[in-house]
């Protein structure tokens, strides 16, 4: 496969786990996660059946996700969107890198913030 052919599979499979997701379908993980998926960021587990459990109980799990780009490069899928929570908490801003081999994501970092009163960002954040 070429590069252009991987980065599109994979901006494709990570487009579509994030569709299902956002819909309320966590078992999506289960078909995009290798067994042994590494997560880098802070206080989450590594490990596919891990990584869905705690996911599972996450504010993520629960929250209207508004996606507003992706970028895909070769193994590396970004995804930038927000993150509305059900419960009146303050929307957040995440970016999600995923590094995906074979069709499977095996790496995953993030980058998640507030989103601030919009009069602190006149151009926006999305």
């Amino acid at each position: 496969m070429t590069n252009d052919n991987v980065t599109l599979r994979n901006k494709e499979l990570a487009l579509r786990g994030f569709r299902e997701f956002a819909a309320g379908n966590i078992e999506v993980l289960r078909t995009l996660l290798h067994d042994d998926f590494l997560e880098h960021s802070p206080g989450n587990p590594s490990g596919k059946d891990a990584f869905i459990d705690f996911i599972a109980q996450a504010p993520v799990a629960g929250s209207a996700l508004e996606l507003a780009r992706v970028i895909a490069d070769d193994d590396y899928v970004v995804m930038h969107y927000r993150m509305v929570p059900p419960d009146g908490e303050p929307d957040l801003a995440v970016v999600d890198i995923w590094r995906m081999v074979d069709g499977k994501i095996v790496e995953h970092w993030d980058v998640v913030q507030p989103v601030p009163d919009p009069a602190e960002v006149p151009h926006g954040m999305f």
